[in-house]
């Protein structure tokens, strides 16, 4: 009985982490460059239940107790084994605000252990001064011109925050800005070629696992992009199919609740009523 109570509670715990994961995922529905989170649930490993029979003679194969005969596996469970960020190119929108520049990916090779292709990034600076990446291209500037991507500077290819002193400027395909005619910077974009190596850290930033800096993409022959101004790249996330997702995970917390209740309530039976008898 009481593995039933853990079957049951294990399934609740992956259902609660799952709709915490989709919530995210709709409160960012709206969120520049934001990628969405899937999850991957699993089972634990399946139980092998045996039947002693203690009258009989032990043999070679069998336990102190008696032979053992094998009855069949039990499941003991689901997990939610890890969170994944879809890295697919989000859509554009058109916002007419020359600070905004949308990163948009062209050709990205493919990693030959996953087979999945790359990711691109903008590089930022974090308040520690460390450097973190994001695609999130709402970009603003503060009152020194250092051009800001959710609060953090954007580096430029020379590993420097670019800072721009005019009210207006352009931004090339390539990344160039240019400011009263003059050239003041280029974006550095940053190519990690195995997304597994990222983690999230919130406020739409990204790390490398070993927090390695990334490698760039300017003037890489194996990669091509270009960035849009007066253009976002909206969220991944799918809206429908992530309320979907959260009424299963819902429904599949409160069945997995009224089977928690109703071993509960045999187990009260069991030492209240049958110990009486």
């Amino acid at each position: 009985m009481l593995r039933g109570l853990y079957t049951a509670t294990a399934g609740m715990l992956a259902q609660q982490r799952r709709t915490e994961m989709l919530s995210n995922n709709m409160a960012n529905a709206n969120t520049a460059g934001y990628k969405a989170d899937q999850a991957s649930v699993r089972a634990f490993p399946e139980m092998l239940l045996n039947r002693l029979e203690n009258k009989s003679v032990p043999t070679t194969n069998g336990s102190r107790f008696g032979q053992v005969t094998p009855i069949g596996s039990i499941n003991t469970g689901a997990y939610v084994q890890e969170l994944q960020s879809t890295f697919s190119q989000g859509g554009l929108k058109e916002t007419g605000l020359y600070s905004d520049v949308a990163l948009l990916e062209e050709i990205i090779p493919l990693n030959a252990e996953t087979n999945v292709k790359g990711a691109l990034f903008f590089a930022v600076q974090n308040q520690a001064g460390e450097e973190r990446y994001t695609r999130n291209g709402h970009f603003t500037r503060d009152n020194n011109g250092i051009l800001l991507s959710g609060g953090n500077p954007v580096l430029s290819t020379t590993g420097q925050p670019i800072s721009i002193q005019s009210s207006e400027f352009q931004v090339t395909p390539d990344g160039e800005v240019i400011a009263d005619g003059e050239f003041v910077a280029q974006i550095d974009v940053r190519f990690e070629a195995d997304v597994r190596n990222l983690v999230k850290e919130g406020n739409g930033l990204y790390r490398t696992f070993n927090n390695e800096e990334l490698p760039t993409a300017v003037n890489n022959e194996n990669i091509q992009y270009n960035l849009r101004q007066n253009y976002l790249e909206t969220s991944t996330v799918d809206v429908g199919r992530t309320y979907t997702d959260m009424m299963t995970a819902y429904r599949s917390f409160e069945a997995n609740q009224k089977v928690l209740q109703a071993y509960d309530k045999s187990m009260d039976k069991a030492a209240n009523e049958i110990g009486r008898i």
